[in-house]
Formats: C-alpha cells, structure tokens, sequence
C-alpha cells in the first residue's frame, strides 16, 4: 500500500509540474486542463495518506505536505473561477439594454449537416453576434440567410476544421481576418459599435487542440494548442 501511495504521489507531482514546462507536446500541455480533476485527486490522495501511513514517521509527513503543496497550487488556478473569489469587474447598478452585448457561438463540426437546427437557434435567442467555427463553404451558404438581420459579416470557409464566420447586427469595424500561429488556421479581429456608440474590440479564434498529431512541427517556437 505505501509503494502504491508513493506512486500516486510521484505521478500527481509530475501531472502537475508538467505545465510549467513550455514544450509544446500534446501531453505537456494537455496537463494545462484537467485541474478540477488533480486538485480531486490530491484531496483523495491526502485522505488515502493519512488513513494508511504511519504519521509517526517524517517520510509520511513528506508525501502528505507535497500532495497539500499540489492542491495548493491547482486551487490557486481554480478559485478565481469561482464565486469565493473576488470579481475583476464590478456589476453595473443601472443596466442598458443599448450596452449589452450578447454573443452566440458555435463549433458547428464540419461534415455536420443540420445547418437549420442551428439557424433556429439563432433566430430563437437573436443574439447580437455569431461566430461559427469550422464552417465550410457550405455552411456559408445556408448562414448566409441571416444577412437580413445580421449584415455585418466576417466570413474565412475552409476545409481544414479550421473555417470561422462571424454574422453580427451591429457594425464591425476596423475588421481584420490574421494568420498569426498558422498558415491555415485563422483568426478573426474587428472592432463592435454598440448601440449606444461605445466600442468593444474583439478577438475570435480557434485554437488547435492539444491532441496526437496535430501540428507535430508548429512554425515559430508556438505551442500546437
């Protein structure tokens, strides 16, 4: 019991140092997510720790304050995400409707076909903007329908699961579609004028997953994720 709990300790240090190294591998940066799911583990495992190691001996109390030392750390990144931290930005006492700003996305899946459960979804919520992801040509001409309600456009279909659309109904400005990690996978930027006349700048973009094979050899030094 105790090699397997030193085992599990071993393994819970490297899933979680494993981030901090900037190698741009699939399973290096995959340990970026699952969080929640370490943090459980390392409560699990410091139960499991005291129940079965002698508490007497110093080694005990190693293995125990290294897995509170890896809660510590996935809990410094999970808490500002929560309700018991602190918000950056305050909730306005007097809401506009003309401020508001309501955006509806989509990864519609490439050979997906159901363009119209889509589109109901759209007229149903009538959000002020949509961005699709992997949207192809033929998705492009199905979402161009909503260009009675949704003029302003921002439209780059491909093949490559990489397509991204942005149908919005209100004016975009300063628009620019980037190539900035790769050659073919976009990334859409462009300034909304609300209602009211303010500005937001925004920034669309489909990141790579971090998954086997994809992007073995990514241009620059930049992470395929």
């Amino acid at each position: 019991m105790k090699i397997l709990v030193v085992i599990a300790t071993g393994m819970l240090v490297t899933a979680t140092l494993l981030p901090l190294w900037r190698h741009p591998h699939w399973l290096v940066r995959g340990m970026d997510f699952p969080r929640m799911q370490l943090a459980a583990t390392a409560l699990l495992l410091i139960l499991i720790q005291v129940i079965s190691l002698d508490l007497v001996k110093a080694q005990a109390w190693a293995l125990i304050n290294i897995t509170l030392v890896c809660l510590a750390w996935q809990l410094w990144w999970i808490m500002p995400y929560t309700v018991l931290w602190r918000a950056e930005v305050k909730t306005t006492k007097k809401p506009s409707s003309d401020r508001k700003l309501s955006i509806l996305t989509a990864n519609v899946l490439t050979p997906n076909r159901q363009a119209g459960a889509l589109l109901k979804l759209v007229r149903q919520y009538a959000p002020d903007v949509l961005v699709t992801l992997e949207s192809d040509q033929w998705w492009q001409r199905h979402l161009d329908t909503l260009q009675t309600d949704m003029p302003y456009c921002m439209k780059c279909p491909l093949d490559n699961l990489y397509g991204m659309h942005v149908y919005s109904r209100l004016p975009l400005e300063d628009t620019e579609i980037s190539y900035l990690v790769e050659d073919d996978i976009p990334s859409m930027h462009a300034q909304i004028k609300l209602r009211t006349g303010d500005p937001v700048r925004v920034h669309f973009l489909h990141p790579a997953p971090p998954a086997p094979g994809r992007t073995p050899n990514p241009p620059n030094g930049m992470p395929n994720w």
